[in-house]
């Protein structure tokens, strides 16, 4: 046999043998897991049997119960299905809440109680609805659990008489309660929306309710995780095209210039053609006497007696009339005629 051969074949049982040795230790760590597992004491959770969605009420065939690791159970779940149907009258879900998710009791409204915005609020904070369209809503794709950064767009008008607009993060990561009417976080169809309801502070609300009169409020919807805030700046006119705030307010004053100009321009020919109208009646009414005079029918003429007169021979001569001294000229400026007394040169 050469050396070769026999060199692979130790090597194979080598390996083999160290195979089996592996094999070994992994089954029995996974037996003393096992052990260990079925040592761990139980409990019991509720969970949902089938999805429920916000306002669907809890009966015992949406419910069931499943084991759970008695030191793992979160906070907020019920042990048995009697516990979280105990009391009068009947709980709602308000929020969406998957199968073999756990109930929790900030997922569900009390005995009695309607799945409404007021049972959806945190401790201390309030609903506020502002008025969006299909642009300042993002398009409908806000939808209710969303978390978005509230924007407020103003015009001051500035010392110099030149308006100023800017924009300015009003609040951040607000969280959307409602869209219209709808508070329903399983909604998955976007819509344009006409109102957001959101959830704020007192202070906040009352920035909300000052900021909806002092200027144009719009959303921007922030990511799923990103719940911290960040740090942010006023966003002038300056920063979109480099130009500094005196750039901006001399191109202004220009422009408002330039619009008068051009108002004072309309109201010159508007009064020209007032002139040029008037002129035009005037001319009217002339060639409608010179009509009503040239329709007038001359007295015939009575013929009478014939009478002897004494003829008397008259001597007529011609003398050349003296020149005025001075002289009227009329100049048109335009459509304006100015007139002129000048002397007459002889």
């Amino acid at each position: 046999m050469r050396a070769n051969t026999l060199i692979m074949i130790v090597l194979a049982g080598v390996f083999g043998v160290l195979a089996v040795v592996l094999v070994n230790i992994w089954l029995a760590s996974q037996r003393n897991a096992l052990a260990e597992a079925n040592g761990v004491q139980r409990d019991t959770v509720v969970v949902a049997a089938v999805p429920l969605k916000f306002g669907d009420t809890l009966s015992a065939d949406k419910l069931r119960e499943i084991a759970w690791p008695a030191g793992a159970v979160p906070a907020g779940a019920f042990k048995t299905t009697k516990e979280i149907l105990a009391g009068e009258g009947s709980k709602q879900a308000l929020q969406a809440i998957g199968a073999n998710e756990p109930v929790l009791a900030a997922k569900i409204t009390g005995p009695g109680q309607r799945a409404t915005l007021s049972a959806v609020l945190g401790e201390g904070m309030k609903a506020v609805s502002i008025r969006v369209n299909d642009v300042l809503g993002v398009a409908g794709f806000v939808f209710p659990g969303d978390r978005v950064d509230i924007l407020l767009t103003r015009t001051v008008r500035a010392d110099g008489g030149a308006d100023k607009s800017f924009v300015d993060v009003l609040l951040q990561s607000i969280k959307v309660l409602a869209i219209d009417q709808v508070a329903d976080e399983s909604k998955e169809s976007p819509t344009v929306a006409k109102a957001v309801t959101v959830e704020v502070s007192t202070k906040d609300a009352q920035k909300l309710t000052l900021a909806a009169g002092a200027g144009q409020l719009s959303l921007a919807l922030r990511q799923a995780a990103a719940n911290k805030g960040e740090t942010t700046e006023r966003v002038t006119l300056s920063d979109l095209t480099g130009d500094t705030p005196n750039d901006v307010a001399t191109r202004q004053a220009e422009l408002a210039k330039q619009a008068a100009a051009d108002a004072a321009a309309a109201a010159d020919r508007k009064r020209a053609d007032d002139k040029l109208a008037g002129l035009a009646k005037a001319v009217e009414r002339v060639d409608n006497k010179i009509d009503d005079l040239s329709k007038v029918k001359p007295a015939p003429a009575v013929a009478s007696a014939p009478q002897v007169k004494e003829i008397v021979k008259e001597e007529v001569k011609y003398v050349q009339p003296e020149p005025p001294a001075r002289a009227t000229i009329g100049v048109f400026r335009g459509i304006k005629l100015e007139t002129y007394d000048v002397p007459r040169q002889k």
